[in-house]
């Protein structure tokens, strides 16, 4: 089955965030501001970059979307981090309505194989397991016989991390959420139209079935001081000892001493 990943790097959308602006030019210069894409791309490469980059399973495409006036600086800076990608496809298009635009984007790479295409979303803070890709096309097939007879099936992996890289490592907590980006992936049936994208994540399970999963430490829910979420630390977190930066290695591909130096300097 192919394997499709999207990614929304600052793309500026009508809608598709919880943080509110007035209008789209309100939306760009927030989304464009030097700060917050300074943020945004250490943590991308600290975090989401890395996951992927060390997939088990490297057959999956993942599509990521800009805005067609991002700073051509920043674009650049983008495209040089994506070659250590070869399975990333960078798309930019102007600012549309969130749900038909992505939407369509994900039907465009779809392969029209006959065959079910799995899709999973990321924002552009988060990670996922080195064997995520992997372990959601083995459980896709296992439950074969449910795809067929669905228009679309949820997959869903219920254990992880929620965890913010700064300067001096990795801060973080283990946490277990149902229907959480991005260990959350949606199986379409061949021809389907809808993809994982036309769904409040929290509410799939109202319009599918869904395949929940409690596979240990699948995600890593990133937090930065942009996160549209609100998402946040718990009183449990603290900074990663030696076991825990060696977990994170082994399951996420995510190096501590590599997050220090892309933080070096950040306070």
């Amino acid at each position: 089955m192919q394997v499709l990943g999207f990614c929304r790097f600052s793309y500026p959308a009508h809608g598709g965030f919880q943080t509110e602006h007035e209008t789209i030019d309100e939306r760009i210069r927030f989304l464009y501001a030097d700060e917050r894409l300074e943020e945004r791309f250490r943590i991308f490469e600290a975090f989401t970059l890395a996951s992927l980059q060390a997939q088990t399973d490297p057959d999956f495409t993942l599509i990521v979307l800009i805005g067609e006036d991002m700073p051509v600086h920043r674009r650049e800076q983008l495209e040089a981090l994506l070659k250590g990608l070869p399975q990333a496809r960078l798309l930019a298009m102007a600012p549309g309505r969130h749900r038909a635009v992505v939407g369509g984007v994900i039907n465009q790479f779809r392969r029209n194989d006959g065959q079910p295409c799995i899709q999973f979303r990321m924002d552009d803070d988060d990670a996922v397991s080195r064997d995520f890709v992997q372990k959601t096309r083995a459980v896709a097939n296992e439950v074969r016989p449910l795809i067929d007879r669905s228009r679309l099936t949820a997959i869903d992996f219920t254990q992880g991390h929620i965890a913010q890289p700064m300067a001096k490592g990795i801060l973080a907590e283990p946490t277990a959420r149902q229907y959480w980006v991005p260990s959350l992936s949606v199986v379409a049936r061949p021809g389907e139209k809808l993809t994982v994208m036309n769904f409040n994540h929290v509410k799939l399970w109202r319009f599918m079935p869904t395949i929940t999963l409690h596979d240990p430490d699948m995600y890593v829910r990133g937090i930065s001081n942009w996160n549209d979420s609100g998402t946040r630390t718990g009183p449990d977190a603290a900074f990663m000892d030696k076991t825990g930066e060696d977990l994170f290695r082994t399951r996420y591909g995510i190096c501590a001493n590599r997050v220090r130096e892309i933080y070096r300097g950040v306070p």
